[in-house]
């Protein structure tokens, strides 16, 4: 059974109006709401026939929700206006900061790594064939120029020695019975006991004794001297760099024995790209130790090698260093900094450089329209935190620095601030 219902209210609320089922009265407006209409067999009542508390309760209720659902449509309109991306504030927009770029003089430096080498270097052999009988320095010995380095086994040379004495003992022999015969015939031309002919015969023969004397004494000097080379001696002062011979092995005339790095100025030696000396870098050279950076000297190219290496394309650069310190020893690994001589450049700061479709791009402020738009460039090179471009942007260009990470092509942003370049 469906009932009318009357609502009695303290002061201030709505009374006085018989609701029928489903309508609720607030405001001043009707709100139909589907809700099972309250029977004396639903619900208690007071006795003169209102509504009891808990009904009244339900009703309040009812009211809220509807105050409620009516707002929303209002609320949903104000807060759309607000996340409008059509209407950007001044709040809203993105603070970057932008360079004014300007071509300038760029000295680029290149690095390279390398080892200290003598500048003068001496292989040492012996200068006759033979077993090697003793062998008496090592690699790294420090040797003067008179000291001897090997021995050869002397045998055959000794022997030869011992021959061209005899032969000098032989000849002497002889010349002393050719002097003592030609005496003879003088003695007896002058009483005229002999013949001018056999007179003669005996000055000649006196003559060739005393040449072959003197072809036995420059034997028995060559076997002398042959001899000495069973000895191998430095001839210049330094340091054993390597050893290519060991005791007991039998070696050749000239064939390399030991290698002296003679005392005196350095190089540093580096294998370099031959795309680098397209543009020759500046004379002075500045090399340091890898282990001890500490350890510098400055030194001049001497020497670029006019051939390529073919196993791996570098051309072999010396850099002369006429005085280097005790630390520096032959071998160590150095490090060479060479700058090239100056050219216009246009340098950013690395920290304008993103992607752009896979490519290294920056963007560029335009003052006029107040927007950034992105422009793909070409690194010629990295210098540390700066970056020498060699396309993509011209002097006079402004590039954002800072704030990158949100914008969008053609997006509206605040200039925070303009630095100069310098």
């Amino acid at each position: 059974m469906e009932n009318a219902l009357t609502v009695n209210s303290p002061p201030g609320d709505f009374v006085g109006e018989q609701l029928s089922p489903g309508e609720i009265i607030g405001g001043g407006r009707r709100f139909h709401h589907s809700f099972t209409a309250i029977g004396s067999h639903d619900q208690p009542t007071e006795p003169d026939g209102t509504i009891g508390q808990a009904c009244r309760g339900r009703l309040r209720f009812a009211l809220g929700l509807g105050l409620a659902l009516a707002a929303m449509p209002a609320m949903a309109h104000s807060q759309a206006v607000e996340t409008d991306p059509a209407r950007p504030s001044e709040s809203r927009r993105v603070q970057v900061v932008v360079k004014l770029v300007k071509s300038q003089q760029y000295a680029p430096k290149v690095s390279l790594t390398g080892s200290l080498e003598p500048r003068f270097s001496t292989n040492i052999a012996f200068r006759i064939s033979g077993k090697i009988e003793q062998r008496l320095v090592e690699v790294g010995d420090h040797i003067t120029a008179d000291q001897v380095l090997a021995r050869l086994d002397p045998q055959v040379q000794q022997a030869n020695l011992d021959s061209a004495r005899a032969g000098l003992s032989s000849a002497q022999a002889l010349l002393i019975q050719a002097s003592a015969t030609f005496d003879r015939q003088t003695e007896l031309l002058k009483t005229g006991f002999t013949t001018r002919q056999t007179y003669d015969e005996a000055q000649q023969g006196l003559r060739t004794q005393q040449a072959a004397v003197e072809s036995a004494k420059a034997a028995v000097g060559i076997a002398e001297e042959q001899l000495g080379y069973a000895e191998l001696t430095a001839g210049v002062a330094g340091i054993i760099t390597a050893r290519n011979a060991e005791t007991g092995q039998v070696v050749q005339a000239g064939q390399t024995v030991f290698t002296i790095a003679q005392g005196g100025p350095r190089d540093a030696v580096f294998d370099v790209f031959e795309a680098l000396l397209t543009d020759p870098p500046s004379p002075n050279v500045q090399v340091f130790l890898q282990a001890d950076p500490s350890v510098v000297v400055t030194g001049t190219v001497r020497e670029i090698s006019p051939t390529i290496d073919p196993s791996s394309g570098t051309v072999k650069l010396k850099v002369g260093l006429d005085s280097v310190p005790p630390q520096m020893s032959l071998g160590a690994i150095v490090v060479g900094i060479g700058a090239f001589r100056p050219r216009p450049a246009i340098v950013i700061p690395r920290s304008a450089l993103f992607r752009w479709d896979g490519e290294p791009a920056v963007w560029l402020f335009d003052s006029k329209s107040r927007t950034v738009s992105p422009r793909v460039i070409k690194i010629d090179r990295y210098a540390g935190e700066q970056l020498v471009l060699s396309e993509g942007v011209a002097s006079g260009d402004s590039v954002v620095t800072a704030g990158i990470q949100f914008l969008r092509p053609g997006q509206v942003v605040l200039l925070g601030a303009e630095e100069q370049a310098p």
